[in-house]
């Protein structure tokens, strides 16, 4: 009877062994498992780190291409313009020396009614706004004023210094307002703005161009 007792005792405990090998083995496999887990988390973790940085690297790398890109592109198209004002500059300065060479008269008998009405005209709407410094514009100097404390001007400045009230009178203002510039005739004095009554501008050629030479009253 005590030998089937110990006997049966020893089953026991050798299954109650087993059982504790079997779930130290369990947890052990379960430890490794965990630890494989986190192992592969922590690489996925890191990969998409690098891959995120690869990306905002590109990202950042594109948008400095375009930017550079952007403002090559703006230079270029300042250049352009600059060279293109520059073109124009060019152009109109050509032409402006080509009109003055047009412009450019041997003596009164040279210039044709057309540039004799334009120039007079001229005349006309700078005594109309009584602009003393464009009448000086369209004078040559020195210059016969005829009133009293006149005589010959020799500069512009001295012509200015005598006054729009002084230059514009009555007269002058009437008898150019009502001048006839058609049909302008060339003479060796020149050609007169005038209505045919006393006050008037004469104008003629100086230094090849058409300028004023006189102002009578």
């Amino acid at each position: 009877m005590k030998e089937e007792m110990r006997e049966a005792v020893k089953k026991e405990m050798r299954k109650a062994m087993k059982r504790e090998i079997r779930n130290a083995a369990v947890m052990i496999l379960a430890f490794v498992l965990i630890g494989t887990v986190m192992t592969g988390c922590s690489a996925y973790m890191k990969s998409q780190r690098s891959t995120t940085q690869e990306t905002e690297q590109v990202v950042t790398g594109e948008e400095t291409k375009q930017g550079a890109a952007g403002e090559e592109t703006k230079q270029g198209a300042v250049k352009e313009e600059t060279k293109s004002a520059d073109k124009d500059t060019a152009a109109a300065e050509t032409e402006e020396e080509t009109a003055q060479a047009a412009e450019s008269y041997e003596d009164n008998f040279a210039v044709d009614s057309e540039a004799a009405e334009a120039f007079a005209e001229k005349i006309k709407k700078a005594v109309a706004k009584k602009d003393l410094e464009a009448l000086a514009e369209l004078t040559a100097f020195p210059v016969y004023v005829g009133l009293p404390e006149a005589g010959v001007i020799e500069t512009k400045e001295d012509f200015l210094k005598l006054g729009a009230d002084a230059v514009f009178t009555e007269e002058l203002l009437d008898s150019i307002e009502k001048a006839d510039i058609k049909n302008f005739r060339p003479s060796m004095a020149g050609f007169p703005v005038s209505d045919g009554r006393t006050a008037s501008i004469n104008f003629g050629v100086a230094d090849g161009k058409l300028a004023i030479n006189g102002i009578n009253y």
